[in-house]
Formats: C-alpha cells, sequence, structure tokens
C-alpha cells in the first residue's frame, strides 16, 4: 500500500507552506505500509517558538484556503515546541529545533519511503545545522529565526 493522491497532495501544500515561511530540514515519509492510522508524516522545525507557530499556521491555512482540508487535531499550540496537525491522511510535526534533534523522528521512519517534495522545501535541507553554526559563531543564544 502506498500514499494515496489525496495524501501527497496535502503533503506537498503543506511543504511548500512550511518552506515558505522558512521552516528547516523539510521531510516527509510514506508511512501508509506501516501505519494504518494515517499515510504520511511531514517533519519541519524552527529555531524558535514564534516561528514554530507562524508555520504551523501558515499550513493549516493554506491546506483551508487551496484544498478545504482542516485538521482534526491540533496539539501541542500552547508551548510550541512541538506542534502536531493531525489531517487523518496525514500527520504534520513541526517542532522547535531543541525536540528535533532530541526526538529524531527520522529515525523512526527511515526505513519508509520519503515522498518527493518542492524544490522549495528540498532546499530547506540541512538548515537547521547552517543556523546553529552561525548562533554559535556569534554567540548569540537568541538569533531571530528570520535569518533563513
Amino acid at each position: 500500500m502506498t500514499a494515496t493522491d489525496r495524501s501527497i497532495e496535502l503533503i506537498t501544500t503543506a511543504a511548500q507552506a512550511a518552506a515558505d515561511r522558512l521552516a528547516h530540514d523539510i521531510i516527509a515519509y510514506d508511512v501508509s505500509d506501516v501505519l494504518s492510522i494515517t499515510d504520511a508524516f511531514l517533519l519541519a522545525s524552527a529555531p524558535n517558538d514564534r516561528q514554530v507557530k507562524s508555520i504551523v499556521d501558515e499550513i493549516e491555512e493554506r491546506l483551508l484556503k487551496e484544498l478545504g482540508a482542516k485538521p482534526v487535531r491540533r496539539e501541542g499550540d500552547r508551548d510550541a515546541r512541538w506542534i502536531l496537525l493531525d489531517y487523518v491522511d496525514i500527520v504534520v510535526h513541526v517542532q522547535h529545533s531543541e525536540e528535533r534533534v532530541f526526538y529524531a523522528l527520522e529515525r523512526l521512519w527511515k526505513d519508509c519511503p520519503e515522498i518527493e517534495l518542492p524544490e522549495d522545501a528540498k532546499l530547506t535541507k540541512g538548515k537547521a545545522e547552517e543556523y546553529a553554526k552561525l548562533r554559535e559563531a556569534q554567540g548569540d543564544d537568541e538569533l531571530d529565526g528570520d535569518l533563513f
């Protein structure tokens, strides 16, 4: 079994929305062969809580406006360290960069096939590492996430 066309459409739109809001390391996995509850996961991260919220808001708005999709569940808003949007067909995880490293969801799903994403989303690969190096070089723990 593979992800449905609808799931791929949702993932593609969500990935583009995340890239437009400068998310880092956007990746999507087809988890339909190992999970019966959803077809695909989208993972993205950001260096601060404000940007995590901004990315999630853009994804939610774009999926509603362009595809008429509303999440059945939204979790993690209070702390904005890891916000989950559940659309049944897909689940979107937007994490603070620290949570992304700690929980390493990519390790859990690495055996699942990656879903082809828009070019803008592909270009986000490695941005979290670049940002961390820049932050370290400048000795500033509070760089604005809008640099990338």
